[in-house]
């Protein structure tokens, strides 16, 4: 049998052409909180301690870092503005005009503090070449950091995408789905082919190259398939509420990031109970963050220890798309084990 529609699930998106193809990424990213809650505590560090060398006792280090401060700070935020204004502009440099920017604004934004600090009268002599090059090398450990950032938020080789799926949906769910489909093939036809069709779509959506990230209304779609496929298998003994807020189904997230977490819902909640157990998924729009929680009960109040392995996961694929802007918490709570997710919706923090 040659479906097409069934090997359309093991085929990924052909070659990109055209404006696609000569996307590259953007290392100078400087709208963001983290980036410039960083940079400036960056630039404050280092030029802290490189003035204990200029100072002979502790007060006068700290008159130093005080003077210093007052033209350094703008500076680095005149920088980051520049640069979150010329975001675009600069993304369609490649990876080595991308550094020069950043380095060619840093000793713009050097020249600017050295300038404040000799109208204000707090040097005797303005340094300019000696600010430019500071600048310039601030910014460039800055933007090495960046890029370094976006080399961890990119994973670009087919091993990385497969250790994603394996991280994501654990075999033993295949194999009983599986086992389910054949069971209902003769009695149930019809149902056997919703559960392959769920299955499929679960499998085409991980096996394809995602551009990134994904959105808390797609995610939601996998996960109400993978439990549908979980509801046939378990009966009245998964029980699924569903308490959804639309207006934070728009929030991003990195793709498959809910599945290990109702995986584990039913792994540890369903399957060691004979009684079964009771799965709620809510999502809410609080302020201007997105906040998912998954919880579910546990047979006798626990449950058996897992790894860790899947959290771990979901918290570091988090980290990399929204860093210090999300949060990740799982912990049991009386009866109940609940894991929530907190993001920022798109255009926060800009």
């Amino acid at each position: 049998m040659k479906d097409p529609q069934i090997l359309s699930i093991f085929q990924g998106p052909g070659p990109t052409h055209g404006a696609d193809a000569a996307t590259r990424p953007l290392v100078f990213d400087a709208c963001q909180v983290s980036v410039i809650l960083r940079a400036v505590l960056y630039v404050e560090t280092v030029l802290a301690v490189a003035l204990m060398y200029a100072a002979s006792d502790f007060s006068e280090w700290m008159a130093l870092v005080a003077i210093v401060t007052g033209g350094a700070l703008p500076a680095t935020l005149l920088w980051l503005v520049i640069g979150c204004a010329a975001k675009r502009q600069i993304a369609r440099l490649p990876l080595a005009g991308q550094y020069a920017a950043g380095m060619a604004l840093g000793a713009l934004a050097g020249l600017y503090a050295c300038g404040m600090l000799s109208l204000a009268g707090l040097f005797d002599q303005a340094r300019w070449l000696a600010s430019a090059f500071t600048g310039a090398a601030l910014a460039a450990g800055l933007v090495a950091a960046l890029a370094w950032r976006v080399r961890g938020q990119l994973p670009a080789t087919t091993k990385a995408r497969l250790a994603q799926l394996q991280s994501s949906i654990r075999p033993h769910f295949l194999f009983n789905t599986l086992n389910t489909a054949i069971a209902l093939v003769r009695q149930e036809p019809a149902k056997a082919e919703m559960v392959l069709e769920d299955l499929a779509e679960l499998f085409r959506h991980a096996l394809i190259e995602h551009e990134g990230n994904s959105t808390l209304d797609q995610e939601l779609t996998l996960a109400r398939r993978y439990l549908e496929i979980e509801q046939v298998r378990f009966g009245e003994r998964l029980r699924i509420e569903w308490a959804l807020d639309e207006r934070a189904h728009g929030a991003r997230l990195p793709p498959l990031i809910l599945q290990p977490l109702v995986e584990n819902a039913v792994k540890h909640g369903v399957e060691p109970s004979a009684t079964g157990a009771e799965l709620r998924i809510s999502t809410e729009l609080k302020g201007q963050m997105a906040i998912i929680e998954i919880s579910n009960t546990m047979p006798a109040g626990e449950g058996r220890r897992g790894h860790g392995i899947a959290l771990a996961n979901v918290r570091d694929r988090l980290n990399l798309l929204h860093d210090i802007e999300s949060s990740f918490h799982a912990a049991m709570d009386g009866e109940v084990y609940l894991a929530r997710i907190e993001v920022p919706m798109p255009g926060w923090g800009v």
